[in-house]
């Protein structure tokens, strides 16, 4: 496996592979942003996102570092090299961990905003099967992500990355325009019966924007109940919405003129690039919407709103096609495992892909609520994969006489491992307890 990885000449292009790092940095995550700022207020929310900005940027430079010394670009092997096929395993279950549960969360959006489109475009339509987004998902798979994530390469991706990314500036532009043409959360979708005057009476500054607050508790006008905004399920999305560590090895591979500098070039560009993208996103929709938000940012606004029927359309097409970029991660994780030392094969290439599209559709099909994916997720695996592995990996694979476990990469690279444990813990106590007491918001009414 190291000498076909040596031996394999990359073809993607500097610009391409900074799309398609992109792409696989910015999913759905964006959309619960804007109420991930909600929990927390602006300036934590800055804090929050500046910092595992930066602990993502260095995480990826340990993983770099650690495929630099053996010669390795595979992060199953890296595993390998450090534990054994223990290693191996958990490194390629904890990637197909994450990869499903970032495409279950693409397609769960499908699936919601699909049929609003359709209803925009074709009122009266309430009762036909292609505004059911089971259906739609199926079809959604079978035409589109299918024959995109039966490429033979992920290089091939760079393009319809760059119009996934497209759609989302252009998201990201309506979202900042709202703002300026819209008042008080009151005149949007689930509040439009509900007088203006009964949201500020009902609420203590609801339109007033908090620059630290935690667990704040809100009256919700519909449901006459109250409707709890934990900071729980906050850090768990932002960390969710950095995570593109499996996809960073495939396109180091196939990079043209691959190095260590020239590939932590590519991962700096996309994160800050997706940074700016999240930070202008989440304040805008705040600054919108207040302590309104839901935890998905389109159920926001109307539904007959023509711009943002194209908006929705724009995310729809940006996350479906994210998708591919995400199944590849997992199809070479599944191969690492089952076929290590098989050459490529069409049969195998084509038939994972099918299965793992298969368990997605009925995950999306019966996990209820976007909120779930995001939150039990990111505390699970975007830890791992972002400080716990890397850390490891570079403590076990950097030489002792390279770099002695007491100098001052390796403990950095320690407290690193210790910061994802902790990190780790606190998020899955929070959203247990979360769960346990019912205090949790559902993702609408």
């Amino acid at each position: 496996i190291r000498t076909q990885t040596l031996t394999f000449v990359g073809k993607t292009s500097f610009g391409m592979s900074i799309f398609n790092l992109s792409n696989a940095i910015l999913g759905s995550g964006i959309l619960g942003l804007a109420y991930a700022m909600a929990n927390t207020g602006i300036i934590l929310f800055v804090l929050l996102l500046t910092s595992m900005a930066i602990l993502s940027a260095y995480s990826i430079h340990l993983l770099l570092k650690s495929a630099g010394v053996v010669g390795i670009r595979a992060y199953e092997q890296l595993g390998n090299r450090a534990f054994g096929r223990p290693g191996k395993i958990l490194a390629a279950c904890i990637i197909t961990l994450n990869n499903i549960g970032a495409m279950s969360s693409y397609l769960f959006i499908v699936k919601i905003e699909l049929p609003h489109i359709i209803q925009g475009l074709l009122p009266d339509n309430s009762d036909y099967w292609f505004v059911d987004g089971r259906y739609l998902i199926i079809i959604i798979s079978v035409l589109v992500i299918l024959p995109l994530a039966l490429m033979k390469r992920l290089g091939y991706l760079g393009y319809t990355s760059g119009f996934s990314l497209s759609c989302m500036v252009f998201f990201l532009i309506s979202v900042i325009y709202k703002k300026f043409v819209t008042e008080c959360p009151g005149e949007h979708s689930y509040n439009k019966t509900v007088p203006t005057e009964s949201i500020y009476n009902s609420t203590d500054g609801m339109c007033e924007a908090k620059l630290i607050t935690i667990n704040p508790q809100v009256r919700d006008v519909n449901c006459k109940s109250d409707n709890y905004y934990h900071t729980a399920f906050t850090i768990p999305i932002i960390a969710f919405a950095f995570v593109c560590h499996p996809e960073v090895l495939p396109i180091y591979t196939e990079l043209k003129n691959p190095s260590k500098k020239r590939m932590q070039k590519v991962a700096n560009i996309s994160i800050l690039t997706m940074f700016v993208m999240y930070l202008v996103t989440a304040i805008f929709g705040y600054l919108t919407f207040y302590g309104n938000v839901k935890s998905e940012l389109l159920e926001m606004y109307s539904k007959k709103d023509t711009l943002m029927l194209c908006v929705r359309l724009a995310v729809l097409i940006a996350v479906t096609l994210t998708v591919p970029v995400v199944l590849f991660p997992i199809r070479r994780a599944v191969l690492q495992l089952l076929f290590p030392d098989k050459p490529f094969h069409w049969v195998r290439h084509i038939s994972i892909a099918v299965c793992l599209l298969f368990l997605v559709n009925l995950l999306v099909i019966f996990v209820p609520n976007i909120r779930d994916i995001f939150g039990f997720i990111g505390a699970t695996s975007a830890p791992s994969l972002i400080f716990i592995l890397p850390g490891i990996f570079y403590i076990c694979i950097v030489p002792e006489e390279q770099e002695p476990l007491k100098s001052r990469p390796k403990i950095q690279a320690i407290a690193f491992v210790t910061l994802g444990f902790i990190f780790m813990i606190m998020s899955i106590t929070f959203i247990i307890i979360e769960w346990v007491t019912g205090k949790k918001t559902s993702g609408g009414h």
